[in-house]
């Protein structure tokens, strides 16, 4: 066993023996679909702590020389009918590129340091084989296959940090990107060629470099979906384990839309198990700075939909056109791309939106925006929390007032012009009421869609409410609405507790009234 070629399956043995390990190696079944035919490129890119190395080390324990039956012989993948089928059967070379970034000065400097490791470990391995010349990697590999027909898996991890680290350099992502085409690409001693990293891959000129990878990201998984990270069937079975609430761990790390399969934080949730609280375990990486730069810059009127992310908006988003990598941006929607790769945002393919997808990662916005210019979407949120409070005593003139400040600190944010963006304001204005209350706009109830819906928290004492918005209407018809069209019907387990809230906002007079009534069944 070689550090690159055909390494030790101990990484991967050490992560099956661990407190919590989620069996995902179904997925070496959909690899060896792959093995030997036209497919057998694919790059997987995915957040950050969203199980990509593991992944890679599974690979390798799986088709690597090492006989690790007795490793898999417990795991899912053994009772497929293709397990024996490549199990141990190819030599596995595992790159893990962070690892040679930091071996030289320069990116050639550091690629010259890797072939010359894996020529060396090749030449041990493959002694017999005349090779013309052992100082050139891809014909060393493809006289060692004409001479013993042998082939070779590549699993190639961190793929693509030169691209977040050195994000202006051009000339050497070129570099780098060519180095991968001469090692891979119409190589018949490539029997599958795994790459995994956070973006994809690297867009220049009129084709890619790397055009014969099929592409899986966050955005679109297809069959990859559930091996994204852990499904909620997967985090339900443990929250019953270690006696975790499952819906309160929902709300924090949950709201992953990968191809319409709910992805949890794999990292998160494992810490948050093993500590038994919830918390942020993920988001202070590398990736936290890029976030911070992106939303300070204001990148083509991005404030603005960062503002309607925070208030639980979703925003569209043309995912296409994003070059993959964290410079080139032509629009907000590139940025917006990055965030959702980055995984501080997530993607619903079948609308064509993205929006923040729990509470871990929205903390992350609002320690971003805390400074630099936001201070009045801070101190909207700052002030939520008093009112909510006026809300629930149903202090009229205080939430009226609460709102007629709001939208004036904010005008220059949103195009305060119809029930949309009174939508979006109350969702900011209500903020801290996330604590409380699972928060639904738009939602079916009775004979029409309530505007907002407050259910509250398993763990919340606080009264369910129903919020109707009207514009240029009164706050009175807003009211009548609720009741004439039986709102309340689809909360019939909170009628005891129950407040509804008619808001109008008057566009001559700017002037925002309010109704709220304890709800009355009998009436």
């Amino acid at each position: 066993m070689g550090m690159l070629l055909n390494p030790s399956a101990e990484s991967y043995r050490m992560a099956v023996n661990s407190k919590i390990y989620i069996d995902k190696s179904m997925l070496i079944s959909v690899m060896n679909e792959c093995i030997n035919t036209s497919q057998r490129f694919v790059c997987v890119s995915r957040p950050r702590r969203f199980g990509k190395s593991i992944t890679a080390d599974m690979l390798c324990a799986y088709y690597g020389q090492e006989d690790t039956d007795s490793l898999f012989r417990t795991l899912k993948i053994s009772g497929s009918p293709d397990y024996k089928k490549y199990l141990n059967k190819f030599q596995v070379i595992h790159l893990n590129m962070i690892n040679f970034m930091d071996k030289h000065d320069s990116l050639e400097g550091s690629l010259d340091y890797l072939q010359k490791r894996l020529l060396h470990e090749l030449k041990s391995q493959f002694s017999g084989v005349d090779c013309f010349d052992w100082n050139d990697l891809p014909s060393v590999l493809e006289d060692i296959y004409n001479a013993v027909h042998v082939k070779f898996v590549f699993v190639i991890d961190e793929w693509d940090c030169i691209f977040r680290r050195n994000k202006n350099d051009t000339e050497n992502q070129t570099l780098y990107l060519d180095f991968l085409r001469s090692l891979l690409k119409d190589k018949v001693y490539v029997a599958l060629a795994y790459m995994t990293g956070i973006l994809p891959i690297k867009k220049y000129g009129e084709h890619s470099a790397l055009n014969m990878f099929k592409e899986i990201s966050v955005a679109d998984a297809g069959v990859y979906a559930e091996y994204t990270g852990f499904t909620e069937e997967e985090v339900r079975e443990l929250c019953g384990k270690y006696e975790m609430d499952f819906d309160e761990v929902k709300r924090w790390y949950d709201g992953y839309n990968v191809n319409d399969v709910s992805i949890y934080n794999p990292k998160s949730v494992v810490e948050a198990m093993l500590s038994k609280e919830l918390g942020n375990y993920w988001t202070q990486t590398e990736t936290y700075e890029a976030l911070k730069e992106y939303i300070q810059a204001n990148f083509d009127g991005l404030r603005d939909k960062v503002v309607q992310l925070i208030a639980d908006e979703p925003v569209k988003v043309n995912i296409l056109k994003f070059q993959n990598d964290m410079t080139n941006f032509s629009s907000a929607d590139d940025v917006l791309t990055l965030l959702i790769h980055l995984g501080y945002l997530t993607y619903n393919k079948a609308d064509r939106s993205c929006y923040i997808p729990n509470e871990e990662v929205r903390q992350e916005f609002i320690n971003c925006i805390e400074d630099g210019g936001w201070e009045n979407v801070m101190s909207a949120i700052r002030s939520s929390e008093r009112l909510l409070e006026d809300t629930l005593k149903g202090n009229e003139k205080a939430v009226s007032d609460a709102l007629r400040e709001l939208h004036y600190q904010n005008t220059s944010l949103l195009t305060y012009n119809n029930e949309n963006s009174l939508s979006c304001l109350l969702s900011l204005a209500f903020y801290s009421a996330k604590k409380y209350y699972t928060i639904f706009r738009e939602l079916e109830t009775g004979e029409g869609f309530a505007d907002l819906v407050f259910i509250p928290l398993k763990h919340s004492d606080k009264p369910a409410m129903l919020v109707e918005l009207k514009y240029d209407r009164s706050a009175d018809t807003a009211i009548r609405q609720i009741k004439e069209k039986r709102y309340h019907g689809a909360l019939t387990e909170y009628l005891d507790k129950l407040i509804i809230v008619g808001i109008n906002y008057d566009k001559n007079t700017k002037e925002h009234t309010c109704r709220i009534e304890r709800f009355n069944a009998e009436k």
